[in-house]
This record gives C-alpha cells, sequence and structure tokens, in this order.
C-alpha cells in the first residue's frame, strides 16, 4: 500500500491507508451488499407485518454481522444505521398514503429513539457499548 488510493480486501474488510498514513478498516463493498440484499426483502414498503415484526426479523441479522464488523470505521456504522432506518421510515410512509422514501420531516415523525423504543439493533450504540467496555476493562 504506497500511494493514498491503494488497499487491499481480506475476509469482508477493506483495508486503506488514509491520507495521515493510518491504516483504516472498512467494510469492504461486497459484504455490504450481500447485507442490504438480506435487509431488502424484509424491508420492502408494501410487507404487511407488523413494525415490531419487521424490527425483530432485521435483529436476527444485525447483531451477528456487527460481532465480525465491529472494528471498522463507525462512520460506515452510522450509515448502515441510517440506510436501515429510512427503509423502516418508508414502510411507514406508505402505511400513512404517503409516497416517496423516509426522509425530511419523517425524521421528526419518527425520530431514531422510536426505533430504538421498538429494539431496532443500532450498530453504531452497539459499537461504543463494546468500546466502552473495553476502556473500562483496561483500568483494572
Amino acid at each position: 500500500m504506497t500511494d493514498a488510493d491503494s488497499h487491499f480486501d481480506f475476509l469482508g474488510y477493506r483495508f486503506k491507508r488514509s491520507r495521515q498514513g493510518k491504516v483504516m478498516r472498512l467494510v469492504r463493498p461486497k459484504s455490504l451488499r450481500k447485507l442490504r440484499e438480506s435487509i431488502k426483502p424484509r424491508t420492502r414498503r408494501n410487507n404487511g407485518k407488523s413494525m415490531e415484526a419487521i424490527v425483530a426479523d432485521i435483529n436476527r441479522t444485525l447483531p451477528g454481522w456487527f460481532g465480525y464488523f465491529k472494528y471498522v470505521k463507525a462512520s460506515q456504522l452510522g450509515e448502515i444505521d441510517g440506510w436501515i432506518r429510512m427503509r423502516l421510515r418508508s414502510i411507514l410512509r406508505k402505511r400513512r398514503g404517503l409516497e416517496g422514501r423516509g426522509r425530511g420531516k419523517d425524521h421528526q415523525r419518527w425520530p431514531n429513539r422510536y426505533f430504538k423504543k421498538l429494539g431496532l439493533f443500532c450498530l453504531l450504540d452497539a459499537r461504543e457499548t463494546e468500546f466502552a467496555s473495553l476502556r473500562k476493562g483496561a483500568n483494572y
């Protein structure tokens, strides 16, 4: 890895050198695509299941995926969380008779805490909890 644009993929991760010279761990695009392909059919707008059932279905995948990819850059986990919530907001919009994707005023109608109350597994929160427990364990 000599220049800033070089990278290599290994076991689902992409290792890339930042401009500061540090090596960043990212999710390999193919792995990200597979996650999205797994979530998409469960979050179709015409899904007849209750929101609690949809969240429970998604939650069967996310903790395991996080367990493997918890060391990637935090912003990537936030992007995935946002994408999943956008899909869920789209379902809620459709049920209200509205069109389009979940965005804009939908963030006030159904804020992130709404999905947290439903029990949606948040990758970014899980990462913060994981690393907080590691920091706490280092103080012994």
